[in-house]
């Protein structure tokens, strides 16, 4: 299978198979799974998610999906377009790269969000009564 993007604004309720749709001002990916099975496969775009990069060869989306919540427990990469099907994993390997998923998604959100000095501690700081 092969697939191709598609930039929409909004996700089209009826997806089509070999469609990735990408909403750049939702930060998120849409696709039907690559096994055929049917299902809406969501993936969100940030640095500690996934990202979508496009080349004349094709799209690629990394890291790889793996739909552990589905009957069908596919795990894939979509590369240059192509789908390159990768190790089915344990349920131990799931727990453990969720954990992982987690902890990265975490110290990225915490990076975006310095924690500012309220206005009081600016004052005080201000006036030399704090350091």
């Amino acid at each position: 299978m092969r697939f191709e993007v598609q930039h929409v604004e909004v996700m089209p309720q009826n997806l089509q198979p070999g469609i990735l749709y990408v909403s750049l001002e939702f930060e998120t990916a849409h696709h039907l799974c690559a096994c055929g099975c049917g299902h809406k496969v969501r993936t969100p775009l940030s640095p500690a998610e996934w990202e979508v990069q496009e080349t004349p060869q094709g799209v690629t989306l990394r890291p790889s999906i793996g739909s552990w919540q589905l009957p069908c427990r596919s795990h894939y990469l979509i590369q240059r377009g192509q789908v390159v099907w990768a190790d089915q994993w344990s349920d131990a390997q799931i727990v453990g790269g969720r954990a992982r998923d987690q902890q990265r998604l975490q110290t990225y959100l915490d990076s975006r969000h310095h924690k500012r000095p309220g206005w009081w501690s600016r004052l005080l700081q201000w006036l030399g009564i704090r350091s």
